[in-house]
């Protein structure tokens, strides 16, 4: 959505505000404010309200809300005193009292009313993967994630405008990795290699005869794998977020550690919007994100995968050591790390960069591991993918 007011555009989908074409600098908690009080302009929100909505239920000063509410006025060129925009309503709250124009955000044209088409393939341990097919064009195959659900994720707005926007390009086969989602949940071997098993069986079903392949986070691994074993199937490799090495192989002890921690908090809040674990985990994976996308995060988890199972996955991940693989890799890389990503270090992005021979690193200036579309960074992360995977 993008809100037309005063000389100025609040755009949701880009994370930016504009005043005369130029954007102007506005702190993640001050646009959120903002949008906060555009969307909800037909009434006085009080302080509740936002410390609800904005600050997701944390304990906020008064001091602290009044220093906010400050730089909202600041950013939009509204006068304290006059209070043209922002009014303050004594006793009560606040109200955005300016006109607003309303614009909608539309799909690219190619995406609107694409059905994903869901299958099963078998792996050579007997597991079955659930696979989605979409979109047409050149062949974009994406590896599975710590956790993902074919159909939750195609509903949900953190991942249905990143997979809507490819599939109005590629044809775009997915799955969900063992043990989660719609694939078989009562798995024996949870590991690396039951990891690109999987790969290897969804490859092999959706038959694609060259394909570029993208990988975030966890799922990097695989595709290192795959790639250094078949360079001539692949021909582009694409990695966000993406490790080389996970927490336990890292020799560090703040990582292990780190390990640890997530794995005991883990199982005590499993898929609970506002458990101890959720917050922490929130915090690491979305950091800049909302309290709507925490929400939807949280029931991806308990949609795709029981505590018990999670927690198998979780280990497997942190185990993960794929170092020997990457001067191996021959096939045109992109490797697309986001600076302050708190869940794979900018570093472990950096050394897949420079241990992939020929590998290209972009860099995102975000905290969020996982690509929330009102991040600034959305969009740039989106084009490198589709301007890379096309060959363009």
């Amino acid at each position: 959505m993008r809100y037309h007011f005063s000389d100025r555009i609040l755009d949701t989908e880009r994370r930016e505000l504009r005043h005369d074409g130029h954007t102007v600098a506005a702190e993640p908690q001050v646009f959120d404010l903002l949008e906060f009080l555009i969307r909800h302009r037909d009434r006085v929100v009080s302080r509740d309200d936002l410390i609800a909505g904005v600050w997701g239920g944390r304990i906020v000063s008064d001091s602290a809300l009044a220093t906010r509410i400050n730089a909202v006025r600041r950013v939009i060129g509204d006068d304290g005193t006059a209070q043209r925009l922002v009014k303050t309503v004594v006793r009560k709250g606040f109200r955005f009292i300016g006109d607003v124009r309303e614009q909608g955000m539309t799909q690219p044209p190619q995406a609107r009313d694409l059905a994903q088409q869901i299958t099963f393939c078998r792996t050579g341990d007997g597991v079955n993967i659930a696979v989605a097919t979409v979109g047409r064009g050149p062949a974009l195959v994406k590896t599975a994630n710590w956790l993902n659900h074919l159909e939750h994720d195609w509903e949900s707005p953190i991942w249905a405008p990143f997979l809507q926007r490819l599939a109005a390009r590629f044809h775009v086969v997915r799955y969900d990795g063992r043990g989660s989602g719609m694939s078989d949940r009562d798995v024996d071997d949870i590991s690396q290699a039951g990891f690109e098993r999987d790969l290897d069986a969804v490859v092999e079903a959706a038959k694609p005869e060259r394909f570029a392949l993208l990988a975030l986070s966890q799922g990097a691994a695989a595709a290192i794998s795959f790639a250094a074993r078949h360079p001539d199937r692949v021909s582009r490799l694409i990695l966000y977020g993406a490790y080389a090495q996970g927490r336990n192989r890292r020799d560090t002890t703040a990582d292990t550690a780190t390990a640890q921690t997530m794995l005991a908090m883990l199982r005590q809040g499993w898929g609970q919007a506002d458990s101890a674990f959720m917050r922490a985990f929130s915090s690491l994976y979305l950091s800049d994100a909302s309290r709507a996308y925490i929400r939807w995060f949280a029931d991806m988890q308990r949609m795709s995968a029981s505590g018990d199972m999670a927690a198998r996955l979780r280990v497997a991940c942190d185990d993960i050591d794929v170092m020997d693989l990457l001067p191996a890799i021959r096939v045109p890389t992109l490797v697309i790390h986001a600076r302050h990503d708190h869940v794979a270090p900018y570093d472990q992005g950096r050394l897949l960069a420079t241990r992939i021979p020929g590998a290209r690193l972009v860099t995102l200036e975000s905290e969020n591991h996982i690509p929330v579309p009102d991040d600034p960074a959305w969009s740039r992360l989106v084009d490198e993918i589709e301007t890379f995977a096309s060959g363009s």
